[in-house]
């Protein structure tokens, strides 16, 4: 009954005028930020969306920006390259430099691989102990193999490859070319500097980066190369030689025989 009572007492038609005056104000300022809102909007450019379109969508960040759009937008205002992007396919690349008005004849596609074979043949320098990452080891004595250019084997890579490309076999990281979208995280993570971009049409690689005499790597490493030359001497089309200790390959010489992987005395030139 006093709710009631309490109802009566009520002056309704105050309390409408109120209600009204409410909603107005709030109709008002909606009507106002809907206005400002036009006016001040940020247009923009319609290339990006189109851009977009055209590259995977897989959002790895391998670029070096946010996503795909965030690379799109660097594209637009001149900020990224093409070559940035090492999951587009090329025939979509092409694509965008057209929507960009730019030339663009596409550059070798790519995969990475790890130059080093080391792993359980490489010896430590102490147990390690502690959290599950190569960055973590690197900052204690700079990491724990007495090659200081030896795969630690965390699996730090791993962690950050978008598309399940790296493994951890036998202490050494190794990446399958299948998988590999040669987007790059792998490369800016391994503190080590031990990954590398090379030709997908590469039938070798180098599995080793010591710049050591061959005395001072067999010494820590059963597995490292020696800098014997032999691959250097083996070499039917002169695309093998010895740089500061390590064999380099000239991808645009190298026509796959196979000659030197088979004369290898230490098995660090490898099969891709």
């Amino acid at each position: 009954m006093e709710s009631l009572m309490l109802f009566k007492d009520i002056n309704w038609k105050s309390f409408g005028i109120v209600v009204a005056i409410m909603a107005g104000i709030a109709i008002f300022f909606a009507m106002l930020i809907i206005i400002i809102s036009r006016f001040c909007e940020v247009k923009g450019d319609p290339r990006v969306p189109e851009i977009v379109s055209h590259l995977s969508g897989a959002n790895c960040g391998g670029c070096g920006h946010p996503g795909c759009e965030g690379f799109a937008r660097a594209l637009v205002e001149g900020k990224a390259s093409l070559d940035d992007c090492g999951q587009t396919t090329k025939a979509n690349k092409i694509e965008i430099s057209n929507i960009l008005g730019i030339n663009y004849s596409g550059g070798e596609e790519t995969v990475a691989v790890v130059a080093c074979c080391g792993g359980i043949a490489c010896d430590d320098k102490y147990s390690y102990q502690g959290y599950g990452s190569c960055i973590s080891q690197q900052l204690l004595a700079d990491g724990r193999k007495k090659c200081e250019v030896g795969c630690m084997g965390a699996g730090s890579c791993v962690d950050v490859c978008p598309n399940f490309a790296i493994q951890v076999h036998k202490g050494v990281a190794a990446v399958d070319k299948d998988l590999c979208i040669s987007c790059g995280l792998c490369i800016r993570t391994c503190p080590k500097n031990l990954i590398k971009r090379i030709p997908k049409s590469a039938k070798v690689y180098i599995a080793c980066s010591s710049q050591n005499r061959g005395k001072d790597v067999m010494d820590v490493c059963k597995a490292g190369c020696i800098s014997c030359g032999l691959c250097q001497k083996v070499c039917p089309h002169d695309a093998i030689h010895l740089v500061n200790n390590v064999p380099i390959i000239d991808y645009g010489k190298c026509t796959g025989c196979m000659t030197c992987l088979e004369k290898c005395p230490r098995k660090c030139i490898r099969k891709c």
